[in-house]
């Protein structure tokens, strides 16, 4: 018995218990937990003064800075409650340019006057903290011997305490920056894009006449992922290392029945789910969806919409909670986009709206009443934003495994457009043609003459799910971001062009009601705003699309279209080098900041393939090849002996034709191994985008030949003998 049929063994023998790791606890009610784990307003009311909360308050809504003068009450009430819940250490938790989160554990001992030891947490130290910053990557920002780098906390997301390995640390949400003062994070981005975007909406919400003080990015984040088993996890190197599946020949039965949509969720997992839901409402995470995803094995998890910035940090808590829990449930939890060949990837659907502080959603129709301008004039400067920066927003998606996932199964192609439905494209195709009726329709009900169903609502807009950015009512559904991917960085682009394109149409606006001598008022804004209107959405026109984004017929219409329909991440990545995507990032980014996250994901882009190539080398070399031979060795004495015990003279014969189809094979695959080896040196030996490109157009179509090869002799080799868990195991063994 084989390491793999020992582990299929375990699968079958898993504790069937009743509970998970809540051991049958039950928590009540949500509100009762919701936050519980999290330093949030209602602690902080009873551990501070009334003028300090406030201040902390307006900070955490970007209102007014954290006075300096406050921060060691503030400290040391954050220390006090932490220690209450156990914890011995802090950090300052920040997201790098790695595309995950850093920390670096402090401590509260510090001496006291008598030479012994105290629990000490300093203002200064919750202000900022002084990680390295040479390891990190920085794209020529910063080199080995240039170190000094800087974390400050940040009170848009509240500190929270962190359970793990048996201890408690109080972590605490931060930026992180360089000496010099350049950006090393996606955080101060994403919060400098939302600034930018709040004053062009203002100065569009002033001049329609709704009064707000405070305009913000919300977010909610659908998660996908992949459940496996832990014992299968870790036979596959490529799991462990990579996160995907480098080898493995398609099962009998994939999803092509469709059955796990929404199917009924197995024990095992939806014990999984309540814990790590649990654990999240405790850190203030508003989970609240769950269901099997379409491909077999596959899931979703997705929360209520937040601001931005919170529902970011929110995601990568999320995703790190799923990871550990996953483990204490002898499962593995998969975030990358393409773990499985031919079925469904994984994405991160990120719904994208504006909202003000006095609760509007001001991507909602009807949200101003009969006053449709401003709504009209924001999906305008929307349309015109993802028209012009379409490169930019799929340069902000791109990575290796999202090239893998996008254009294929379901998921959105590389293709940049926007679905508006039927309702809306009539409404702007009415602009268009001059016409000045800008009024949505009522809403309509469903009569389904069952007499015990009432009337149901009907929505104004279908639901495209092929649209990598599709308008779903009262919010932009971008689903062209990755899994694994942090959100920020696509959420900061749409904040930065949409500002820029909304501040060019008030320019327009503003210098047509100058001109004309026009008020603000009835029908003479409508008057002034909707020429504008009308020019920038014949220039936006193309980018609308209301079909089938899966099909053939797309790809020839979007190119006739002129649309950029970018494959390869590594040619999306030049993006962040032009001239207008420095301007959109005017105030967000420097010119050098932006080049260096484009060398940042080059380097990162290589990288991952030579991790990946490796990984099928020694895979195939150490553990495929042998178990190949040895069915070879079998089937060779098998045939040898049956001659020798019919005495036959005569060659050939089905057995002779497998037998010499099984070396063939195998001649294939050894030869393509070696050549994809030679290239991937070749390819390492470069520098730069040169090693990018190598990678790209040389190494990822042999290593795709090889795994054709490879995944053929599957279907050839000795169940027996086959070292690596298959596929049929991977995805229906829990």
């Amino acid at each position: 018995m084989n390491a793999r049929e020992r582990a299929v063994g375990v699968i079958g023998s898993r504790s069937r218990s009743k509970f998970g790791q809540l051991n049958g606890e039950n928590v009540g009610a949500i509100s009762t937990i919701f936050g519980s784990d999290v330093f949030g307003r209602s602690v902080m009311e009873k551990m501070l003064p009334p003028k300090i909360c406030t201040n902390v308050f307006r900070a955490m809504v970007g209102l007014e800075k954290i006075k300096p003068e406050y921060a060691d009450s503030i400290a040391v009430a954050m220390k006090e409650w932490a220690m209450g819940r156990g914890a011995t250490h802090y950090t300052h938790w920040f997201q790098p340019l790695t595309g995950a989160a850093a920390e670096k554990h402090d401590s509260f001992m510090d001496w006291s006057a008598s030479n012994g030891v105290i629990e000490r947490f300093s203002g200064k130290a919750l202000l900022q903290g002084e990680p390295d910053a040479s390891s990190f990557p920085s794209g020529g920002l910063r080199r080995t011997f240039e170190a000094r780098g800087y974390s400050g906390w940040d009170p848009s997301s509240p500190a929270f305490i962190w359970t793990a390995g048996d201890g408690v640390t109080l972590f605490v949400p931060s930026v992180f920056f360089s000496w010099t003062g350049e950006i090393l994070d996606t955080k101060i981005p994403l919060h400098r894009s939302n600034d930018k975007l709040e004053k062009a909406v203002l100065r569009l919400l002033k001049l329609t006449g709704i009064k707000v003080n405070h305009v913000f990015s919300t977010v909610g984040i659908e998660q996908e992922y992949f459940i496996i088993d832990r014992a299968l996890h870790h036979l596959r190197p490529d799991l462990v290392l990579s996160g995907r599946t480098v080898f493995g020949a398609f099962p009998p039965k994939g999803q092509e029945l469709q059955d796990h949509y929404f199917g009924s969720v197995k024990d095992r997992i939806l014990r999984f789910m309540r814990d790590f839901e649990v654990a999240a409402i405790r850190l203030g995470v508003p989970v609240k969806t769950r269901h099997n995803e379409v491909a077999p094995a596959q899931h979703e998890v997705a929360p209520v919409y937040e601001r931005a910035s919170l529902a970011v940090d929110h995601n990568i808590i999320l995703m790190e909670l799923m990871r550990q829990i996953a483990v204490k449930h002898d499962l593995a939890c998969l975030l990358h986009e393409k773990p499985f060949a031919e079925l469904n990837g994984s994405g991160k659907h990120t719904n994208w709206a504006l909202s003000t502080d006095s609760g509007l959603n001001l991507l909602d129709p009807s949200m101003a009443g009969d006053n449709s301008l401003p709504f009209l004039t924001l999906l305008t400067a929307i349309l015109h934003a993802v028209h012009r920066h379409a490169a930019l927003l799929r340069a902000s998606v791109g990575s290796v495994g999202n090239d893998f996932r996008l254009g294929g199964h379901e998921a959105p192609p590389a293709i940049m457009s926007v679905y508006l439905g039927e309702e809306l494209e009539d409404l702007l195709n009415s602009i268009e043609k001059g016409r000045n009726d800008t009024k949505t329709s009522e809403k309509k009900n469903y009569d389904l003459g069952i007499p015990v169903i009432p009337e149901l609502p009907r929505d104004n807009t279908d639901r495209n799910r092929t649209s990598p950015f599709a308008f779903t009512g009262n919010k932009f559904e971008f689903r062209a971001v990755g899994s694994s991917a942090s959100v920020a960085p696509p959420v900061t682009v749409l904040n930065a062009i949409v500002a820029e394109s909304l501040n060019e149409i008030m320019n327009d606006i503003e210098a047509n009601m100058s001109s004309q001598k026009q008020s603000s008022s009835s029908g003479k804004l409508a008057n002034a705003v909707l020429p504008v209107l009308r020019k920038y959405l014949k220039q936006s026109r193309m980018i609308r699309f209301s079909g089938d984004n899966y099909s053939g017929k797309w790809l020839k219409e979007a190119a006739a279209r002129k649309l950029p329909n970018i494959r390869n991440s590594l040619d999306a990545f030049e993006a962040y080098k032009t001239k207008s995507t420095a301007e959109a990032f005017e105030g967000i980014l420097a010119k050098g900041e932006l080049e260096s996250r484009y060398e940042i994901l080059v380097e990162q882009y290589a990288h991952t393939i030579n991790i990946d190539v490796n990984l099928m080398v020694e895979m195939f070399r150490t553990s495929i090849l042998p178990a190949a031979v040895k069915t070879q060795e079998k089937l060779a004495s098998s045939i040898l002996a049956r001659r020798q015990a019919c005495r036959a003279t005569m060659k050939g014969g089905a057995q002779e034709n497998f037998l010499t189809k099984l070396s063939d094979d195998i001649n294939t695959a050894i030869s393509l191994c070696d050549r994809l080896e030679k290239e991937r040196r070749a390819a390492a030996n470069l520098e730069g985008i040169k090693r990018a490109k190598a990678f790209s157009q040389k190494v990822i179509p042999l290593a795709e030949k090889f795994r054709e090869a490879v995944d053929e002799l599957e279907t050839f080799i000795d169940d027996q003998l086959w070292p690596i868990p298959k596929y049929r195991e991977l995805l229906f063994l829990i």
